[in-house]
């Protein structure tokens, strides 16, 4: 099958291409990203494969299918960028990874986690220049501490194991507990009394209508002064001004961020030489108790062998068998 594929850099087409061999299918890679401006790139292909900045609204769906395309393959575990119900009713099918490497996300968690509570960042620096003081590194013991986990799938699950290894109290919230979580002894609740006893929270949510802005000005108001927030899931869910704010006021004490909201206008590119426009975000690179890292948890050697072999293996069930287990319907609800 001929396949374009759109936001790739050299390492989607290494991966790409070694698991698209068994199955003979025709790759053709593109670095821009799909967009209404980009969609005649789409000509000649029957497939397109896909990333989380990619564009799939109405418009481009539409237009992917006068082009002949009937496949969209993510390459990722969220759609939120799909419009699923146009989708259907032009009989494309929509395709993802529900699962990759769980740990890459969870172990990226917990490696911001500890750079912002050892302050590893700023020591790094300082040491370089050989300043070799301690003043302004203070930290404190995990061991006790309670991590509250929004969303706990397979990647806060695997977090919450890892929290709990260091000796964390866990509270979970989810509208689908998990046995796993609970035999760590994560202890489930409302939202309220997560914010008001968490020490450190950490966001394995999808983005959906409910999610969207879930931190904001109120929720944070909720929160214990001075409060860690880890955000490794979409950028939307957090209110970013109102994080801001936070920060400003001492309210939120730390800050790790692998996605952001309006991310898909700088992450993946090298824009060390430019100007950034986007004044909320640098705003956050000032503050010496943010760290941001340009969508990085899922990049391992594992995470993207295995996006790419369920990508091509999902293209290949729906052009052999006309379904795949991993295919996304409009009436589904967003995956963890």
């Amino acid at each position: 099958m001929k396949i374009v594929v759109f936001s790739t850099k050299s390492y989607d087409r290494d991966f790409l291409n070694d698991a698209a061999t068994p199955f003979g299918h025709e790759l053709t890679f593109l670095e821009p990203r799909l967009t209404s401006e980009t969609v005649q790139l789409a000509d000649g292909h029957q497939a397109v494969c896909v990333f989380v900045n990619d564009q799939l609204d109405a418009t481009v769906l539409r237009s992917l299918a006068e082009r002949g395309v009937r496949i969209v393959a993510l390459r990722c575990a969220g759609f939120n960028n799909v419009d699923l119900t146009i989708a259907r009713e032009l009989g494309i099918k929509v395709v993802r990874v529900p699962a990759y490497s769980p740990h890459a996300v969870a172990e990226h968690t917990v490696g911001l986690i500890l750079t912002l509570n050892r302050k590893i960042h700023r020591a790094y620096a300082r040491v370089r220049d050989g300043n070799f003081y301690l003043g302004g590194l203070l930290g404190f013991d995990l061991c006790g501490r309670t991590v509250g986990v929004i969303g706990t799938g397979k990647i806060g699950a695997g977090f919450a194991k890892i929290m709990s290894g260091f000796g964390c109290r866990l509270l979970g919230y989810d509208e689908f507990p998990n046995a796993n979580c609970r035999e760590l002894g994560m202890e489930y609740c409302e939202l309220t009394k997560l914010f008001a006893e968490s020490d450190i929270i950490s966001l394995h949510c999808p983005l959906t209508p409910q999610t969207h802005h879930l931190i904001n000005a109120q929720s944070i108001a909720k929160m214990k002064k001075g409060v860690m927030i880890i955000n490794t899931s979409r950028g939307a869910v957090i209110d970013t001004h109102a994080v801001v704010d936070g920060l400003k006021s001492g309210k939120i004490g730390h800050l790790g961020l692998d996605v952001y909201e309006e991310e898909s206008d700088f992450f993946f590119e090298d824009l060390s030489n430019e100007v950034i426009p986007d004044d909320t975000l640098s705003r956050l690179l000032t503050f010496p108790n943010v760290i941001i890292t340009g969508h990085q948890a899922f990049f391992t050697q594992e995470a993207l062998q295995c996006i790419a072999e369920t990508t091509m293996q999902n293209i290949s069930d729906i052009e052999h068998v006309g379904s795949s287990e991993n295919e996304v319907a409009g009436e589904h609800s967003q995956p963890h």
